[in-house]
């Protein structure tokens, strides 16, 4: 095989670019254009548009634009596509509290995605040298930036993971194996298989000079077609991961009570004490059709949350609706209430468990555990007041409760968790440690529209894959609905509409290896990506200072001449 002379193998410098030559990143213009698409491919890969496929080629799009950058325009390049991914993805939330909040929670998240960019170009030595690690070393990198995005700050913000993405995509089958932090390690993985398969076809489409007849396939070629066969096994390969049955204990029937509001928005509650009849009367309703035999009797049903923002167990009024809807449907309720104090100014964000017959069940409670902050309560109230007045409709703040929400009503033993909190992996996998034959999910979208509503049920969906159990989510205004333990929806409901929905669902009472493994997954993968940032700084340093002059610190994988440093 006939090589260009100077030519180094294994090192920073491509195969087929002469010693001459200095490996170069993208063209400027390139990589924003990148960037940015890679953010729109994101975007797009979520509800609800559902282009799942697009994921890893966002991924991809973003790791060839920032690879070989000096570390400041991989940041910015990351900021790039973290701005065009959360801006429109977040949109729901400058939907009644005006564009200041929507803009910065956006920035926020979009800050993350800069860090992401800044730890790509800081890996390219790496990646560079050992041509291999390049899907590895992108998987576990975007792990390790959601890792830190889902815990800061204020317990973090982990919408819009790539996890989330793939809730009807082959992919979504390895959450079994390692949960949400597996899924997208898996996607990005793809996404670095792109991206070698596309620059090692970019370095056969330059590679200078007349060559022997075979030689550029051999070297180039070859490895570009390996890397995009293995981009489409790994997606293969999901399909052949093993689901969880999601029965074992027996069937139960449920019913969900979408009851809607008077009117969506920040003031959806303003009228609460219609929210509860209206979640009353449809369960009346509902209890009528039983009798009429045009409905099955359920063995449970559940309530959204916000169902009765008026403290039933203070309120009689609201106890005596709850009781009568309870009664009526000869099956416990589980309520979506909010519960006064404990303290002065304080209220809490329950499921509480309403019996026919005798009322509520207070050893049968779970309490949020982790409320939004800014939503449900307000940190440093003093100075967010300063950048929004809309901080002052948070009048009491929300107090965390401490433990799973394990609820046992009747045979079955739920897994309750409410709203946002699907999003958080430990949050939902103490529940089944704890016993859930069945995950709930009760939500409020009334504040928001469609389109989140659908994020969260992708949500639902992954959980449901990952722990091997069915659950369904419970909405005030949609969208509600029934996921099968292979992550399928069955009976979803259409938004700002009032809805009963009765299923016969599977008790499951197996752990899948993802239930039994934990954090761990995710702990090797963080791992793995500061062991890839450590070989990088060290690759840099160790760096051979070249002939006409030093290398920049924190500069490309190469030094390049000033006009080359200006257009990166």
């Amino acid at each position: 095989m006939v090589e260009s002379a100077g030519t180094r193998v294994g090192t920073g410098h491509d195969p087929v670019v002469s010693a001459g030559e200095r490996p170069r990143p993208l063209p400027l213009w390139v990589a924003v254009l990148a960037a940015l698409a890679g953010g729109g491919a994101l975007l797009v890969a979520f509800p609800p548009y559902g282009l799942w496929w697009l994921a890893p080629v966002g991924v991809a799009l973003l790791a060839a634009a920032a690879h070989r950058r000096r570390l400041r325009a991989g940041a910015g390049l990351g900021a790039l596509t973290g701005l065009a991914l959360f801006v429109p993805m977040l949109a729901w939330t400058n939907l009644h509290t005006g564009y200041l909040p929507w803009l910065l929670l956006s920035g926020l998240q979009a800050g993350y995605l800069a860090l992401l960019g800044l730890a790509i170009a800081l890996v390219s030595p790496v990646v560079d040298r050992w041509r291999w690690s390049w899907p590895v070393v992108t998987g576990v990198l975007w792990v390790a930036q959601e890792a830190l995005r889902d815990r800061t700050p204020f317990g973090g913000f982990p919408w819009g993971r790539l996890a989330f993405s793939q809730a009807d995509s082959p992919l979504v089958r390895w959450a079994v194996l390692g949960g949400a932090p597996l899924v997208t390690f898996v996607t990005a993985l793809v996404g670095g298989f792109l991206v070698a398969a596309g620059w090692w076809a970019l370095a056969a489409w330059r590679r200078p000079g007349p060559v022997e007849v075979g030689a550029a396939p051999a070297r180039v070629g070859l490895p570009a077609l390996g890397a995009a066969v293995a981009a489409v096994a790994v997606v293969l390969v999901g399909l052949l991961v093993p689901l969880g049955s999601g029965s074992g204990s027996g069937a139960a029937t449920v019913a969900i009570v979408q009851g809607n509001v008077p009117r969506l928005g920040l003031d959806f509650n303003a009228q609460r004490r219609a929210v509860l009849e209206n979640h009353a009367n449809a369960t009346i309703d509902l209890a009528a059709r039983v009798a009429a035999g045009t409905a099955t009797q359920p063995d449970l049903v559940v309530w959204p949350e916000n169902a009765s923002d008026v403290d039933p167990l203070r309120d009689q009024t609201a106890a005596a609706e709850i009781t009568a809807a309870a009664d009526a449907i000869k099956a416990p309720i589980l309520v979506g209430a909010v519960l006064l104090g404990p303290g002065q100014g304080q209220v809490r964000n329950t499921g509480l468990l309403w019996l026919p017959g005798t009322g509520p069940d207070l050893d049968q409670m779970y309490f949020k555990r982790h409320p939004v902050p800014f939503a449900e309560y307000i940190p440093l109230r003093s100075i967010a007041r300063k950048v929004s007045s809309e901080v002052d409709r948070v009048r009491s703040d929300f107090v965390a409760g401490t433990r799973p929400g394990v609820i046992t009503a009747g045979g079955l033993t739920l897994g309750d968790v409410i709203c946002f909190e699907v999003a958080y992996d430990e949050v939902v996998r103490d529940t089944v440690t704890g016993g859930a034959q069945l995950l709930v999910v009760q939500t409020n979208n009334a504040t928001f529209d469609v389109a989140e509503a659908r994020q969260q049920m992708a949500m639902v969906q992954l959980r449901a894959v990952e722990h091997g159990r069915e659950a369904l989510m419970a909405s005030t205004v949609g969208v509600s609905g029934f996921v099968g333990a292979d992550g399928r929806v069955t009976g979803a409901t259409g938004f700002n509409t009032p809805a009963v929905v009765v299923r016969e669902v599977h008790l499951g009472d197996a752990r899948t290896v993802a239930t039994r493994v934990g954090f761990w997954p995710e702990v090797v993968l963080v791992g793995l990506a500061v062991a890839a940032l450590v070989t990088a700084v060290v690759t840099r340093r160790r760096r051979v200072v070249p002939a006409d002059g030093p290398s920049v610190a924190g500069g490309d994988v190469d030094p390049a001449t000033a006009a080359d440093a200006e257009e990166r």
